[in-house]
């Protein structure tokens, strides 16, 4: 899942990107109000980690803004303001979520995890298609009740097909939710992806829609 933090604070943003993507989430990281403003259109994300102080905008100005442009990707506050006025602020300016600095990374991928399954209308932590689950807490996944070792990127597209489950997704729908500004996609990476998971899960578990994309195969 595609994640934006707004964050000015460098170890505080850095420390989320990095500890955040070694979660599973694919992570852009921008530095200041007016940077967020115009980059939540950037990238189809499924939920904004925004602090409040930052410079060039204030963080609840960029979020009015973005709710009246009619983004509706889930947003949780960082911040350092920990009153109940401040809270009471963020959350009725269209805040999903609340967090007080400092803060625990696990906390905040819990949270994230939380509101990206509201946003999609998911409650359950553990998605299943046949015998495959994937539990998206623990970022790992089983087959017929024996575990799978698949990489972070393999665990990421399990996760994303199974979220999206009877719809077909193009590649560049995937790439675009599975690689962050950072990284550079091969032309052929979603294709290795695929390839690695029918090996591991079964060759009809993914199934190729030609010329649409991939989507998954026939529940057993």
């Amino acid at each position: 899942m595609r994640i934006l933090i707004v964050e000015d604070d460098y170890l505080i943003g850095d420390g989320l990107q990095t500890g955040l993507s070694a979660l599973g989430f694919a992570c852009d990281w921008l530095r200041d109000g007016k940077q967020g403003l115009a980059g939540i259109g950037a990238a189809p994300y499924d939920a904004v980690v925004l602090d409040l102080g930052l410079p060039g905008m204030d963080g609840l100005a960029v979020l009015a803004a973005w709710r009246r442009a009619g983004h509706q990707e889930p947003v949780l506050l960082l911040t350092a303001r920990d009153g109940v006025h401040d809270r009471i602020r963020g959350l009725d300016g269209g805040a999903d979520d609340y967090l007080v600095k400092p803060f625990a990374l696990g906390e905040v991928a819990a949270r994230l995890r939380a509101l990206i399954r509201r946003s999609s209308g998911q409650s359950a932590t553990r998605l299943r298609h046949g015998q495959v689950e994937f539990d998206a807490a623990a970022r790992t996944a089983t087959l017929a009740g024996e575990p799978v070792a698949l990489s972070a990127r393999e665990l990421a597209l399990l996760e994303l097909l199974l979220a999206n489950k009877g719809r077909v997704l193009s590649r560049e729908q995937i790439e675009e939710k599975l690689y962050d500004w950072a990284h550079e996609v091969e032309s052929n990476a979603i294709e290795v992806h695929i390839h690695h998971l029918r090996k591991k899960l079964g060759s009809d578990f993914i199934k190729t829609r030609r010329g649409l994309g991939y989507t998954l195969g026939d529940e057993a």
